[in-house]
């Protein structure tokens, strides 16, 4: 008995010799504690500070005053740890009694744990891996001495975790050992002080040295400017570009009537002489009464083509086209894109022969009229901004109208003898010119309120009133009611849709109105009362779209049957088609060898059937009876 009772009080006596010295080191040192939960029961607290594993002793505890300045702010800096080191530390600091009755698996559980301390503190500090830790345990309870069961009840703590748990303490603790194997922060550390000490170093342009015994560059006597004596020769003075137009304007007043294709004098003076005398004889038609369509049509299916009946007589596109009023010999004009004016007389064998071309004009001729007083006489306009009138008797054209301000697009007689003329302006203006007035200039000039003006055509009975086609709108305006700074239209036809390209009336009564416009659609209108509206009668489907290298379609009443349009078309077989106002087709001039082309532009005779057709190459197709 004597012997237990003195091992009992043996180690009673080493148990309170160990609380006593963590005592006395946790009064001397202000160390921050972490605790391990659950470990046991009770609370335990690690204390974290750094030693030699060298000189550790059990049963002292000391730190150097380095370590102390650094405890005193709180901060428990873990430098390096190793497992086997805490196992080793752990079983020194605990009872002998302990250490009998922890089982393995929970001084396994123990030690991960503690890794897990180390390794988080490890990372939140930053410091060297190369100090070690000292692991102390105070086991705090309400006794000085706690039984045996205690501890092994608190041990058993971790032995309710999975094997992933286990799994997932082992895998951090072996990336907390490779990461700080790495060495990271020292490598950083290091990095940035290698970019202190470098300093950016100037970057100078290395310019290139000079050759001193290097031959120059040889060049040429004429890029020198010296002549073959070495003599330096003056400077040329350097001469102004000059911008060539492309179609510069002839000049004002009247120009001969030279033909561009003929040398010979002769036949010219001929022709001339002849379609002067045929003017004079030439009388207008004065019957008004309309024929039957079944008549019309059986005269139009009479009418044929033939390869003398169709030659090229411009050089470029036609742009307008008129027939001589002449009852005993056909004589067709066109206007051209080149400005070129060409006649043709078709009585002259070979055709060549009958074909004289002049340029009255340098930009396209859009309209083209015989005089309605003297036939004798043909009035030209075009977009150069001049309107000239050819007199075969004289041989000259005459300069009637010049703007060079703007451009011209259509024109018509306001009387009946010629004296006066409306001429529309592509911007939209319009001038009143009158003949008998001397000089080339306007009467009066007037805005209109359209943006743009295709065509300009007066009524044949009431010759006051006259329509013009815009971009959208059609208008009838009363001369009588011009105002130069700005003129109201009388009615407005506003059931277009698109751009339109011409506006006619009819040409005995003036009763009917036809349009034609992009939409693919001839509208033809009843004017046979002028008032505030003009109804619209009928709407004809018609393929207008020409393309870039047409010219427009423009729907033209025959002046012999003014219930009959004529327009081009774009079918095949190439063909001309005539329209009446109630939009059946009457007829369709083709012919599958001597028509391959889209007459754009066609003109009817007043009294005869003879129809001109121009396409976009120059040539006239004719068909007669």
């Amino acid at each position: 008995m004597s012997g237990l009772c003195a091992a009992a009080e043996e180690k009673a006596g080493s148990k309170q010799r160990l609380q006593v010295q963590v005592n006395e080191y946790k009064e001397n040192q202000n160390i921050s504690y972490a605790s391990l939960r659950p470990v046991l029961e009770k609370t335990v607290k690690v204390c974290l500070v750094p030693f030699s594993l060298s000189d550790y002793k059990p049963d002292q505890l000391k730190l150097s005053q380095s370590l102390l300045d650094k405890n005193s702010n709180n901060e428990v800096i873990c430098k390096k740890y190793k497992e086997p080191e805490i196992k080793k530390t752990f079983r020194k600091i605990l009872t002998p009694k302990m250490k009998a009755t922890t089982s393995s698996k929970t001084e396994s559980t123990l030690q991960k744990s503690s890794l897990d301390v180390h390794t988080e503190n490890n990372k939140r500090q930053h410091v060297s891996t190369s100090d070690t830790a000292i692991l102390s345990v105070d086991m705090e309870g309400s006794q000085d001495g706690d039984s045996d069961e205690d501890t092994a009840s608190g041990l058993d703590g971790f032995s309710g975790l999975s094997p992933y748990e286990r799994k997932r303490l082992k895998n951090i603790a072996e990336n907390a050992n490779f990461f700080a194997s790495l060495q990271l922060s020292e490598s950083a550390a290091r990095l940035r002080e290698m970019v202190k000490k470098r300093q950016p170093s100037e970057s100078k342009r290395k310019k290139p040295k000079k050759r001193e015994n290097g031959t120059e560059l040889r060049r040429s006597m004429r890029l020198l400017n010296v002549d073959p004596s070495g003599v330096l020769l003056p400077e040329t003075p350097i001469q102004p570009t000059v911008v060539v137009d492309e179609n510069p304007l002839l000049p004002p007043g009247p120009l001969e009537m030279t033909p561009e294709n003929r040398d010979s004098s002769e036949l010219f003076k001929g022709f001339l002489q002849t379609w002067a005398e045929v003017s004079k004889t030439s009388s207008k038609n004065t019957e008004k009464e309309l024929s039957s369509i079944k008549s019309y049509k059986s005269k139009l299916g009479d009418m044929v083509i033939s390869e003398d009946t169709v030659c090229k007589v411009t050089k470029g596109s036609i742009f307008s086209m008129a027939l001589h009023p002449s009852e005993s010999r056909i004589l067709v004009a066109a206007g051209a894109k080149s400005g070129q004016v060409g006649l043709w007389d078709l009585t002259h064998r070979p055709k060549e022969d009958g074909v004289y071309v002049f340029q009255p004009h340098s930009r396209p001729v859009s309209c083209l009229y015989f005089s309605p007083a003297n036939p004798a006489h043909i009035l030209s306009l075009s977009y150069d901004g001049t309107l000239r009138c050819g007199d075969f008797s004289k041989a000259v054209f005459e300069e009637v109208y010049r703007n060079e301000r703007s451009t011209f697009s259509s024109f018509d007689f306001l009387a009946e003898d010629a004296s006066t003329l409306i001429v529309g302006h592509w911007d939209g203006s319009m001038s009143l010119v009158d003949r008998r007035t001397p000089g080339a200039s306007y009467e009066k000039l007037i805005n209109s309120s359209l943006r743009k003006i295709r065509t300009v055509h007066v009524h044949p009975l009431h010759r006051q009133y006259f329509i013009t086609a815009g971009l959208s709108d059609v208008h009838i305006y009363d001369v009588r009611h011009l105002n130069p700074k700005g003129s109201q239209p009388l009615i407005s036809l506003t059931e277009h849709t698109k751009s339109i390209a011409s506006a006619y009336f009819s040409p005995l009564t003036g009763n009917r109105v036809v349009t034609t416009c992009a939409d693919c659609k001839l509208r033809i209108f009843d004017s046979s009362c002028i008032s505030s509206q003009i109804p619209l009668l009928t709407t004809i489907r018609h393929n207008t779209i020409t393309g870039r290298w047409l010219a427009r379609f423009q729907a033209v009443w025959d002046p012999k049957q003014e219930d009959c349009v004529i327009v081009g078309s774009m079918a095949h077989p190439r063909q001309v088609d005539i329209f009446h106002e109630t939009g059946k087709r009457v007829h369709s001039f083709l012919s599958g060898e001597c028509l391959v082309s889209v007459c754009s532009i066609n003109a009817m005779h007043p009294t005869r059937y003879i129809l001109a057709g121009g396409n976009s190459s120059g040539k006239i197709h004719v068909f007669m009876n």
